[in-house]
């Protein structure tokens, strides 16, 4: 059990017995109670808020519900003072050793250091990247791709059982589009001159090899023919061979999907008939004629009766048509079903999203909503696009795919560990660049660089120290660490609270943020080293204190480590 664990189970611990006391109202909802780091480390190690949560609840002052606590905190073995500072904050300050007991609880734990048990394993399917198969994948898809394989790996790490799911779109118009780009390419293979690729039609050389491939199957037994006769199988062709790259593509980040889900399948299995069947039953779709759009009204605009799901009843803004006035499924009636699909083998949804699809977030959830009687929470993560630079200068476009810079091209220029790093160094939503040049540079301004050296300096200690020939075998005295390396310990105890709240807020960007926090405490305890060369974690005539110090930035590599697992980045052991 985590320190904090530790002491909110304390917490629980002394509200029961001042309730068994009679000091306490029984019963109080304790809903709201924290155990975290106090804002200001001046004011000690530990804080709780539990007077001031429980105070009204239990109709007594706040104040003095702390006075209560304060005595049986400070009888606990581990706890040096007690505090109740302004109208009801408690804060603890630990002794010592257990600094000492909590890095030795780093190494003891290893890879799990920080692991959690709270999903209790709930399943949540992960949905992400789902990019349409008309192409390899391009720097549009690879934010979302990195946020949703990080956030799959950060339940996984919380107690989660996660399903990593990708939606194949090969039901949709785009897909009768990206057929009729092979057939052009396959014409060329053989031997038509096809001039320029017509408007309308994906441009990339990356179709050649599928119309090579179908000149090879089929020779010229299309050449000339309706589309009617082809259109089936080269669609079916050019989707197998846009995912096959994909996959590829998605595999040089490190991303591997446990369900790829057809669109076309979904429909071939009439999902969405079931789908209206059961909101028809509950009387959640009706036919209706849906509103004039607003503003001026387009003159061959006509009233049509169509079938339309009640969203209005879950907080949309309107009520959605989910077909079409030619009995076709909308976009959104095939994704409702979809969705009512992945709802029936996982207890969560998340679904990562660009942020170009915020007007659908509304609708969709009302379906979910609708469809799973509110039993399986839904929750949409919108990534904004990264604006690609060179030097602060845009990036041109890449000439094989046409009209967009490639994934492969970005990951095989500067790797996937910065790739994956730098896409989780701020929120999701928020604006992002990506600066070739800057991304690789060996500075402190350079987050990736910065987390990455922290571990290579690490395990660089113990390679100088067998080289100096200082033994540093056996048991560290952790007693001889100051406060400033204390100060260490107690940033990396946090870690299993970060986990589980980034866990709960499906925010894997804050394991980045936390590592360049611990990353930066690091570098700044080894400079000090270089203004006081008392201060070097290295001391070849204090056996004993550089034992000491060498644990200590284990356990903070360790913790280094297991973060950047996480986020599916490698932990640098050199720097070159």
């Amino acid at each position: 059990m985590t320190l904090y664990a530790r002491f909110a189970d304390h917490i629980d611990a002394i509200l029961s017995a001042l309730e068994a006391e009679g000091s306490l109202a029984a019963g109080v909802e304790r809903k709201g109670v924290a155990v975290e780091p106090p804002r200001d480390p001046s004011h000690g190690d530990l804080a709780t808020n539990a007077a001031m949560v429980l105070a009204k609840k239990a109709g007594t002052n706040p104040r003095a519900l702390a006075d209560l606590i304060k005595p049986k905190l400070e009888a606990l073995d581990e706890v040096e003072s007690v505090e109740v500072a302004g109208p009801g904050f408690i804060n603890i300050r630990l002794k010592a050793a257990v600094w000492a007991d909590e890095l030795r609880a780093f190494l003891k734990g290893g890879a799990d250091y920080g692991r959690s048990t709270m999903g209790k394993g709930v399943c949540v399917n992960v949905e992400y990247v789902s990019a349409n198969p008309t192409g390899p994948m391009h720097m549009g898809h690879c934010r979302g791709a990195v946020v949703g394989d990080a956030l799959a790996s950060l339940l996984q790490y919380a107690g989660h059982d996660v399903i990593r799911e990708y939606y194949v779109n090969d039901a949709g118009g785009q897909v009768d589009v990206l057929a009729r780009s092979a057939h052009l390419r396959y014409r060329e293979a053989l031997g038509e001159e096809i001039g320029e690729i017509p408007e309308g039609l994906y441009p990339g050389d990356y179709l050649k090899p599928v119309g090579e491939q179908l000149a090879a199957e089929h020779g010229d037994a299309f050449v000339g023919k309706p589309e009617s006769e082809w259109l089936v199988l080269f669609r079916k062709t050019a989707v197998a061979a846009m995912m096959e790259m994909i996959r590829a593509d998605l595999a040089l980040l490190g991303i591997h999907h446990d369900v790829f889900s057809s669109e076309a399948e979904v429909q071939a299995a009439k999902k969405p008939e079931a789908a209206e069947a059961a909101l028809r039953a509950r009387s959640l779709v009706y036919d209706g004629m849906l509103e004039a759009p607003k503003g001026e009204t387009p003159e061959d605009w006509e009233p049509v009766e169509l079938p339309l799901f009640r969203s209005t009843d879950y907080g949309d803004d309107q009520d959605r048509p989910i077909r079409k006035s030619d009995g076709s499924w909308t976009y959104f009636g095939a994704d409702m079903a979809y969705h009512f699909q992945k709802a029936q083998n996982a207890d969560q949804l998340i679904d990562i999203w660009g942020a170009d699809h915020a007007g659908t977030v509304k609708r969709i959830k009302a379906a979910v909503a609708a469809l799973t009687e509110g039993k399986v929470p839904f929750d949409v993560k919108l990534v904004q696009m990264v604006r690609l630079l060179r030097g602060g200068e845009p990036v041109k476009m890449s000439k094989r795919a046409g009209n967009f810079v490639t994934l492969a091209d970005v990951v095989n220029e500067v790797g996937k560990d910065v790739v994956r790093f730098t896409m989780l160094t701020r929120k999701a939503d928020a604006q992002m660049d990506f600066d070739f040049a800057k991304v690789v540079e060996a500075s402190k301004d350079n987050p990736v660089f910065y987390v990455q050296y922290a571990h290579a300096r690490i395990c660089s200690l113990h390679r100088r120290a067998k080289e100096a020939g200082i033994d540093v075998s056996g048991t560290a005295d952790l007693s001889l660490l100051d406060a400033d390396e204390l100060a260490l310990v107690k940033l990396g105890a946090q870690f299993p609270r970060v986990v589980e709240g980034a866990a709960s807020a499906h925010e894997p960007h804050r394991i980045a943020f936390y590592l360049h926090d611990l990353a930066s405490a690091l570098h700044a305890q080894w400079n000090k080293g270089n203004d006081d060369p008392a201060r070097r974690f290295l001391l070849p005539d204090q056996p004993e204190l550089t034992r000491a110090r060498l644990e200590l930035a284990s356990g903070i590599g360790q913790i280094i480590k297991n973060g950047l697992a996480i986020m599916g980045v490698e932990a640098a052991e050199e720097m070159h």
